[in-house]
């Protein structure tokens, strides 16, 4: 199979609205901008494009066909998936409140942003959901392994961009300062926002 330049049009539009949509991963980024600043939000950015393209690559190559099919390892995913947003969602929660126009210290504050934002899109059980619908058409036994790259990478290209967008816009102005000062709220409004998904997520394994 060989990409068509034209039809990847569609593809491209709805990888940029599936970017721009309000969900999890935004709340993530934002978070870590308002903690870490540009840099950490900068490296939560690139951590989730990176995750949400080797996502991509993942489903081209077969994985939403295994998952389709009921594979045992796919439940186990969503489950480890649904876990992982359990387990950060109660640790904003519970998180002190704090000066958050400090400093965080630690050298590796980017370090912590770019893991965090790599895990939010990578086990994020609807991240996988939504690129098996926009994948699944372009997708057959015959496609090269070069074609598959191009399609993660850009998958990887758009997500990235978006969030570096978020994350340079918000920290250069009022109201990065603004959403500090409501640190501990926003810490708890993410974990919140993580735990429904979570329960969304395992709610519609059990039902």
């Amino acid at each position: 199979m060989t990409l068509d330049a034209a039809a990847l049009i569609p593809v491209v539009l709805v990888l940029m609205g599936g970017a721009v949509s309000p969900g999890p991963s935004l709340a993530v980024v934002l978070r870590n901008t308002i903690v870490g600043g540009r840099a950490r939000g900068v490296a939560c950015s690139v951590g989730h494009g990176i995750g949400f393209g080797i996502y991509a690559f993942l489903a081209i190559s077969g994985i939403a066909l295994l998952k389709s099919a009921g594979m045992q390892w796919a439940v186990a995913l969503e489950l480890a998936g649904a876990a992982f947003l359990v387990w950060i969602g109660v640790s904003m929660i519970r998180t002190p409140e704090r000066d958050l126009n400090e400093e965080d210290g630690h050298p590796e504050s980017e370090r912590d942003g770019f893991i965090e934002g790599f895990l939010i899109a990578f086990l994020n059980p609807k991240i996988f959901v939504f690129l098996t619908a926009i994948f699944s058409q372009f997708i057959d036994a015959g496609m090269v392994i070069q074609d598959r790259l191009i399609l993660a990478a850009i998958a990887l290209f758009i997500d990235t961009s978006w969030y570096v967008i978020v994350a340079t816009t918000l920290s250069g102005g009022p109201l990065l300062e603004k959403l500090r000062e409501k640190g501990k709220l926003v810490d708890i409004t993410v974990g919140v926002i993580l735990l429904g998904l979570a329960a969304a997520i395992l709610l519609a394994r059990l039902f």
